[in-house]
């Protein structure tokens, strides 16, 4: 092969070369077109259904003023003693997904659901989510309200909110019942501040939307009316990962480790309904078991359900509940 015949050929391969660099940026730069239209339809559909759900939102409840901001408070039922309700982490809509058992109380209680900031059609607050700070603004919202002495009724991570609250406010709680309520002794993961930029991102673009679209419906089966999952819906685009609930779970593992030095005052009576299996804590009886050993008057309930007991099981909970009221 002679210097000519070399250099063309090196030629010939250097423009293959080429070739297959321009394809593959051409890919590329196609595969980052399409991703990126792909990121603006969702922004742009969760932009406009947001707007036309804000439209088609139902009020309930009444506000009241907590800390210069309004937080919603749903109240059903006149009976002559109160029922003061408490979500767990992330519910969207607090007065409406606890629908079934407030139908189930009402007839017999006056209930009040708190929907704290960030939940419901409460205000969000850039004010520290710590243990402290979440159950003095719900006292302040009941204090408002003029109730001042009631039965605390608290699901998932308000158990841990609770536990700090019957002890700073002993003398207006009677009576406390846990409905799958967390244990301080089986904390969640803890979450650095930075951990939660990418999901606030995620919520901003708008995937939530997708999200949601694309799982089951939590509420298929159960004693909901239409009407009712409609809203339900709604809130839950409007509330999921909002920056307040953001900001609780990066402050819940030192909530969680404020209250292992905490246990229910002894001549508290505390009833919990626990989910039989846990799916991931085989602990999750005993600690709940632990948690009222010494208490004058305490009782586990155990129910064939998952974490949203009160969904499935509100009228087995209103009938043991109120059975172990008429006890005391």
């Amino acid at each position: 092969m002679n210097v000519n015949q070399q250099a063309e050929n090196e030629v010939q391969s250097k423009s293959k070369i080429k070739k297959v660099l321009n394809i593959l940026f051409k890919v590329f730069a196609a595969i980052v077109i399409v991703i990126l239209l792909f990121v603006a339809t969702v922004y742009t559909v969760n932009k406009i259904s947001s707007y036309s759900e804000q439209k088609r939102m139902e009020p309930y409840g009444q506000h009241v003023s907590v800390d210069g901001k309004n937080m919603n408070v749903f109240i059903q039922g006149e009976g002559e003693e109160t029922i003061v309700l408490l979500p767990g982490f992330g519910t969207a809509s607090p007065a409406l997904d606890f629908k079934p058992l407030i139908s189930e109380l009402s007839p017999y209680y006056k209930v009040v659901v708190v929907e704290p900031f960030g939940y419901g059609l409460s205000d969000q607050t850039d004010k520290e989510r710590s243990t402290a700070n979440i159950v003095s603004e719900i006292h302040e919202a009941l204090q408002s309200l003029h109730i001042d002495r009631y039965i605390l009724m608290g699901h998932s991570i308000s158990g841990i909110y609770s536990l700090d609250y019957v002890n700073k406010y002993a003398d207006e709680v009677s009576t406390y019942v846990g409905l799958d309520s967390s244990v301080p002794a089986i904390s969640e993961q803890k979450v650095e501040a930075s951990e939660i930029v990418p999901i606030t991102w995620y919520r901003n673009l708008g995937f939530p939307r997708l999200q949601l679209k694309m799982s089951d419906d939590p509420y298929a089966g159960l004693p909901y009316d239409e009407q009712t999952k409609e809203q339900l819906n709604i809130l839950i685009q409007k509330n999921m990962f909002n920056s307040t609930q953001l900001n609780e779970i990066v402050s819940m593992y030192s909530n969680f480790k404020a209250a292992e030095q905490l246990t229910f005052p002894v001549n508290l009576p505390v009833l919990f309904f626990v989910q039989k299996n846990h799916p991931a804590a085989d602990n999750w009886v005993p600690e709940h078991e632990k948690l009222i050993e010494n208490s004058v008057r305490g009782e586990v309930v155990l129910l064939e359900a998952n974490h949203y007991l009160y969904r499935s099981h509100a009228k087995e909970i209103a009938e043991k509940f109120r059975g172990f009221m008429t006890q005391q």
